[in-house]
């Protein structure tokens, strides 16, 4: 089939390089521009890059939504247009444009976590897969019928680095799976159940601030949501920002006030957890290592000299 990709960063690229690799004929790319938002620097690899080693045609845009654009796709005379991570509306007239509509590849396993940072909203929720979706795009984002899907479980120790390195192996499958089903005459596919719909914004700088008032086993996933090269979980002490990098929940329990500075258990420094911790039924958050405002790492045993005081949400 004849295709026009639409796509940014890593998740753009391996969907670019499968196309490539595959049967089907690239005639066209669409991406954005590059991006000095935090998020948007992280797996960066070139969409633009590679297609043009290949001698695909390039076109670089915010939003899909100009004349001069549509007028370009209507003479690609695609079959299908297939997106993955295109970070912006894509009207009617453009999804419906190509014969066979337009394939999104998303990573969740829809239909829950649509939208942004998928992986990482999902690890702090606790999730026990994670994978990637292949769907006919409609009017309503990430809701269209699955074309195909694939998942891989998330293991107790795992980051959302981990994560994405398992789920963008999942990517080409995917994306030339669903293809090949459209290429056979395929014209109906499995209806996304609604009813579990989930729908989550970008991650930003108030989404990684610690709140000691929730449980140690949550705060353990964020750290580990908010690995590097993603912005680390943060929280002030003595009204310097402190990084936690790494981080366990505590075998004992503990009871006290959330943020407490209490007690040292194996390489850990544990701080009192859960909006009910006065019970002294929680177990609490063992940091191990941390990353002081002044950009040193180090153990939290080294940095907590000594016990007492509390960790803040601000300074």
């Amino acid at each position: 089939m004849r295709v026009v990709m639409f796509g940014y960063q890593t998740w753009g690229h391996r969907t670019l390089k499968a196309l490539l690799d595959s049967e089907h004929d690239v005639v066209m790319v669409v991406t954005h521009p590059k991006s000095e938002h935090a998020y948007e620097k992280i797996w960066s690899d070139s969409v633009a890059g590679l297609a043009e080693e290949h001698g695909v045609p390039v076109v670089i845009r915010n939003r899909p939504d100009d004349e001069e654009l549509f007028q370009q796709l209507k003479e690609a005379d695609a079959d299908i247009l297939v997106a993955n991570n295109w970070r912006t509306w894509i009207p009617p007239r453009i999804y419906t444009l190509p014969r066979h509509g337009t394939l999104n590849v998303h990573d969740s396993l829809l239909p829950k976590y649509a939208g942004f940072s998928p992986l990482i909203w999902a690890l702090i929720n606790g999730e026990p897969e994670v994978g990637v979706t292949a769907h006919m795009m409609d009017e309503v984002l990430d809701a269209g019928d699955i074309v195909m899907q694939r998942s891989v479980p998330v293991g107790p120790t795992d980051t959302t680095t981990d994560l994405f390195h398992k789920t963008v192996d999942l990517i080409a499958p995917v994306t030339i799976g669903a293809l090949d089903l459209i290429a056979s005459g395929r014209t109906e596919f499995t209806k996304q159940d609604r009813s579990q719909a989930t729908f989550f914004h970008k991650r930003a700088e108030e989404d990684i601030r610690i709140d000691w008032s929730w449980p140690a086993e949550t705060l353990e996933r964020l750290v580990r949501a908010q690995s590097a090269p993603y912005p680390a979980a943060f929280t002030f002490h003595k009204g310097k920002r402190l990084e936690i990098l790494t981080a366990v929940v505590s075998e004992g329990r503990y009871g006290g006030t959330p943020g407490r500075i209490f007690y040292r258990e194996g390489e850990g420094v544990v701080i009192v957890a859960g909006a009910d911790a006065r019970t002294g039924r929680n177990h609490g958050l063992a940091i191990t290592a941390v990353r002081t405002d002044d950009g040193r790492e180090l153990p939290a045993a080294d940095y907590f000299t000594s016990m007492g005081g509390y960790l803040t949400p601000r300074p």
